[in-house]
């Protein structure tokens, strides 16, 4: 059964009570029979099975997947040295 959060608005008394999803939410602080809300929490996802991680494909021997070849080094572009004269001539 899940467990829930309340906090009061009126006296602010946070509690948590374990419920069953078919049980109604409660509205009554059992300290000063104020208003109640029902606080919600971030849910931690939990991955199982196979094919979540990038080990998950390799074969039994443990090697990868060939790796991808290495890109050229870029050249180094020209258009801001051209553009460095024009800049001064137009002073």
């Amino acid at each position: 059964m899940p467990t829930y959060a309340y906090a009061c608005k009126d006296c602010g008394h946070a509690f948590d009570i374990v419920q069953s999803f078919s049980d109604s939410s409660l509205t009554s602080c059992p300290e000063c029979e104020g208003t109640l809300r029902k606080k919600f929490n971030s849910v931690g996802v939990v991955f199982k099975g196979s094919g979540f991680y990038r080990t998950d494909s390799r074969d039994s021997k443990g090697s990868a997947v060939s790796p991808a070849p290495a890109a050229a080094p870029a050249a180094p572009a020209a258009a801001p040295a051209a553009s460095a004269p024009a800049a001064a001539a137009a002073n």
